[in-house]
């Protein structure tokens, strides 16, 4: 013959089931978690390494670019682009170039328009050149070749690309 044991009171075996399978689902969770963890992570930190030792730090960036003594304007090459669509406006500009004693190179139409400001552009090493030209000329902005290849350049260490 079976007995039902008696329950004691304010006893609710419900509750400690709910407990314990909420505990074993939080650790399944956690264990899920850093699974999930370990298998993102492992490939983003290799991508991270590879990328890191592919960019040569700045120490190594500096050294590699050549320090070129600087030119004399007279032998300092610019070709001017006229990058407006104005009519004459690079021809203008050159005028203005050769006034200050330096060398133009060439004058024509920039590969693209719609420069909204006048842009002096240099190759690697012309940098100090390129400033000294731009405060000759009021211009403010300098930077390496952008949008244009050496070859557009035609031999020239720098261009005058003429906007707005």
């Amino acid at each position: 013959m079976e007995h039902a044991l008696p329950t004691p009171p304010g006893h609710r075996p419900w509750r400690t089931i709910a407990v314990v399978a909420a505990g074993i689902a939080t650790l399944e969770l956690l264990g899920l978690v850093i699974v999930g963890v370990a298998l993102i992570a492992k490939p983003v930190m290799h991508r991270a390494r590879s990328e890191a030792a592919a960019a040569p730090s700045a120490k190594h960036q500096a050294t590699k670019t050549k320090i070129l003594p600087l030119l004399p304007r007279g032998s300092t090459s610019v070709t001017i682009l006229n990058g407006n669509g104005r009519s004459g406006a690079a021809a203008a500009q050159a005028s203005r170039v050769r006034v200050r004693g330096y060398l133009v190179g060439d004058v024509g139409n920039a590969p693209r328009m719609g420069y909204g400001r006048s842009v002096i552009m240099y190759r690697g090493g012309r940098r100090p050149e390129a400033l000294r030209l731009a405060r000759d000329l009021g211009i403010r902005l300098v930077t390496p070749l952008d949008g244009l290849r050496p070859r557009d350049l035609l031999g020239a260490q720098l261009a005058v690309v003429v906007g707005g």
